[in-house]
């Protein structure tokens, strides 16, 4: 009954089928994967927002270049809760448009921190909304505090896809804090990574908002490579569906497997009964004929 799987068109469609479920397969682990990188990321933020302050200079490579980023940290110091000491200028301060907390647009504040050394860090001083007129009009910004700050707060990695800086009305405008982008404009060297304030001393301005640290969505993951993995499943299931429906007829209206084989079987043995029949038919038609030419040749004579 099941014959038909050797021909080119079943081989050929449970090759695709084998194949298919195999990518399904990679897929979802893949989504595993991601699950895994994103849980962990998730376990950082949870225990870097518990753990006691690191002094800044202690897990990030010093920058050493005017004008340029230091090397940027790996993944593992990612939200690591870090305090610093310094002088903020104010005079290189960026603003960051079109940031969204809890649902509002409005500008994150970048300002410097100078370190004894001639260093900088950027500190994100937090969230204020835009001046009336619109989701992008430069906000009145509360002054930097002067003489020495203290800041407490989480390393945060330099974002991807880095826009241009503008200058405008002596302010430095960026879209995305790309770290190496903004170093460029200013004149000392900058760590690879900036500092996303949760205290200070002097105390923050209450103008600002603190910046929420987002969990990752670690479960969109895992319910991803559940779903390639069931996909996979369906495939190879769907595939052997289709072989029974063949084998009993159930595709085309044609009756089951085994009421063909004994439909050829009956044709055969029609076909052998007239063979038969009508050889017989031969036989004694030709025996008939020549009893006949021998009587005439005998009444001849």
């Amino acid at each position: 009954m099941y014959r038909f799987l050797l021909t080119p068109r079943w081989l050929s469609a449970a090759a695709l089928t084998v194949v298919a479920a195999v990518v399904m397969v990679f897929l979802g682990n893949w989504q595993l994967h991601r699950y895994h990188e994103r849980s962990a990321i998730n376990a950082r933020i949870d225990a870097a927002d518990a753990a006691a302050p690191v002094p800044l200079t202690s897990i990030l490579a010093t920058p050493t270049t005017s004008g340029a980023a230091g090397p940027a940290p790996g993944g593992e110091l990612a939200w690591t809760k870090v305090t610093v000491t310094g002088r903020y200028d104010p005079a290189h301060e960026i603003q960051a448009r079109g940031r969204t907390v809890d649902g509002e647009v409005g500008f994150e504040i970048l300002t410097p921190l100078l370190l004894t050394d001639g260093t900088a860090v950027l500190v994100d001083r937090g969230w204020i909304p835009p001046a009336p007129g619109g989701a992008i009009a430069a906000p009145t910004v509360p002054p930097a505090p002067t003489g020495e700050v203290t800041v407490v707060g989480q390393v945060h990695r330099s974002e991807s896809r880095a826009t241009p800086v503008e200058h405008r009305d002596g302010r430095l405008d960026t879209r995305r804090i790309a770290v190496p982008r903004l170093a460029g404009e200013l004149p000392y060297p900058v760590y690879g990574a900036y500092v996303l304030l949760t205290e200070q001393t002097p105390p923050v301005d209450k103008a600002f908002s603190r910046i929420p640290i987002d969990h990752e969505d670690s479960w969109q993951n895992g319910g991803y490579a559940v779903q390639w993995w069931l996909f996979a499943v369906m495939a190879l299931f769907a595939y052997g569906w289709q072989a029974r429906k063949e084998a009993r007829g159930e595709t085309d209206g044609t009756p089951p497997a085994k009421d063909r084989v004994a439909e050829a079987d009956q044709r055969r043995s029609a076909d052998r009964g007239d063979r038969v029949e009508e050889a017989d038919q031969r036989q004694a038609s030709g025996h008939g004929d020549r009893v006949e030419d021998y009587d005439r040749r005998r009444a001849a004579t």
